[in-house]
């Protein structure tokens, strides 16, 4: 029976495409790549009207957006650190979470989260991270024991590959934490349908 591959939703960047942030969130989601189905989200496709809560939005990107949150089994953050936080770009799309707060499974509960940041300085990287974290509690999620705070220097990402190894195995860490995570719960989630329906049958008298 074909094992289907978890999917893994990206969030990041700037609105400028190919900007540090989404190199590195891309990287961390190439990682994976072979093992998960993954979709990005990132620069332009993150300018999103500004999220009216109770409001129902009819831009098809933020309904791509709301139904990749919606189906995931993981998530990948990557935000640059703008004064100390992340920038308004990734917390509107990250609003748009709200959407998701009458589902089956409501916001995020349950989603293992990978977090980024990148900053021009470590401080700024940290308190990013910090937030990123809160951020993903509040949406019910399970951020990685791994975060990665990235310092962006010229030529970090220069042709579009990390050429930093150490940076290049932090990202990687966080896809890899992300994936075992969302595949972990998948096997539980098997493991528990498979003793409901034994029960189900031993109760009925129906031989499995």
């Amino acid at each position: 029976m074909p094992t289907v591959k978890p999917l893994i939703v990206g969030i990041g960047g700037t609105p400028r495409e190919q900007s540090s942030t989404e190199l590195a969130l891309r990287q961390a989601c190439e990682a994976i790549g072979d093992q998960a189905e993954i979709r990005i989200f990132a620069g332009r496709e993150l300018l999103l009207p500004l999220y009216q809560p109770g409001v129902a939005s009819r831009d098809p990107g933020a309904a791509a957006l709301v139904s990749a949150l919606m189906h995931c089994d993981g998530l990948i953050i990557a935000s640059p650190a703008y004064h100390g936080t992340i920038s308004g770009l990734i917390k509107n799309a990250l609003d748009y979470a709200e959407e998701l707060s009458g589902e089956a499974r409501p916001y995020l509960d349950g989603v293992p989260i990978g977090l980024i940041t990148c900053a021009a300085g470590w401080q700024a990287a940290g308190q990013t991270l910090a937030t990123l974290r809160t951020i993903a509690h509040a949406l019910r999620g399970w951020p990685t024991p791994y975060g990665a705070t990235i310092r962006t220097v010229p030529g970090l990402f220069a042709g579009g590959a990390c050429s930093d190894p150490a940076v290049a195995a932090d990202l990687g860490r966080v896809g890899e934490q992300v994936l075992a995570f969302a595949q972990s719960q998948a096997s539980a989630l098997a493991g528990l349908a498979s003793v409901q329906r034994a029960a189900t049958l031993t109760s009925t008298g129906t031989a499995p």
